[in-house]
């Protein structure tokens, strides 16, 4: 196996494939900043790939370093109950393979400031005005 580091975009999924469109743009924005690092899309459940079909690609090209990174907005009961057992499941299954689970996008200090900054703009105040 390779050195080779990997992020995999996690999302919970939807019947409705245009749900998966700003994943899919924020993939091809991380590949455009960072083109040595594979990054891949998964879902809990509606779409695929799921976690652990994404987690075993990854894994059979020889990656060895893998930071999933839920695209939820908080740690709701699928991030705090079923994504646990599904990285432990990935982890077990790949020994080799350094498997981490980031807290959800959307409680990132920079992500708050963005949805925050969005929400002025779009009340057409602003910062600090009337």
């Amino acid at each position: 196996m390779s050195d080779a580091n990997a992020v995999v975009l996690f999302g919970h999924g939807a019947r409705d494939p245009e749900w998966a469109r700003p994943m899919l743009r924020t993939r091809d924005h991380l590949r455009t900043q960072a083109p040595a690092l594979r990054v891949e899309l998964a879902f809990l459940e509606f779409m695929t790939p799921t976690l652990e079909e994404a987690i075993d690609a990854l894994v059979r090209d020889g990656v060895r370093h893998i930071s999933v990174v839920p695209m939820f907005i908080a740690q709701g009961g699928h991030l705090k109950s079923d994504v646990p057992k599904l990285i432990g499941a990935a982890r077990a299954l790949h020994p080799g393979c350094e498997i981490s689970l980031a807290p959800a996008v959307g409680e990132a200090d920079g992500v708050i400031a963005a949805m925050a900054t969005f929400a002025l703009q779009c009340s057409g105040m602003s910062p600090g005005g009337d």
